[in-house]
């Protein structure tokens, strides 16, 4: 692998692991312990204004069901979301956030716009349109591969 590559590889596999950690301590700070990356991030794919069944939400994640009724029971604990069945077929169990919930996916969303606001931050129109099409061959990549 040349520098260049190298570079790159050690670039994106620390911006990886640090955007991880940095979430999690922003988390931290806007008072919310008790819940992990990838539970705000079955949040986000609850999403903050239609409830969604079960099926779309680990659709939209790559996870099984039954790993999203794992993930999901523990929200319910926490009071984050609640489940309830579909009024028009009762075998659909449909999810939504609780208010606890909405707040969550606002201080997260703030993050991620406190994020791309920074990285984007001094850049020409040119190089952010090189960095988004960098960025989508990368996202492009990363859905193939799974």
């Amino acid at each position: 692998m040349d520098k260049t590559l190298a570079v790159i590889n050690t670039l994106l596999v620390d911006t990886f692991n640090n955007i991880l950690t940095i979430e999690q301590k922003a988390l931290k700070k806007e008072n919310f312990f008790d819940v992990s990356v990838a539970e705000v991030h079955t949040i986000e794919a609850i999403g903050m204004y239609e409830s969604k069944s079960m099926s779309e939400v680990a659709k939209s994640l790559c996870i099984t069901v039954g790993t999203l009724t794992v993930a999901v029971n523990n929200l319910v604990k926490k009071g984050y979301v609640e489940r309830f069945r579909c009024e028009t077929d009762r075998r659909v169990v449909k999810i939504r956030l609780t208010k606890k919930g909405k707040l969550l996916y606002r201080v997260d969303e703030q993050f991620h716009k406190n994020m791309v606001k920074a990285t984007i931050e001094g850049l020409s129109e040119e190089e952010k349109k090189v960095l988004s099409q960098a960025l989508t061959k990368l996202n492009t990549f990363l859905q193939k591969y799974f």
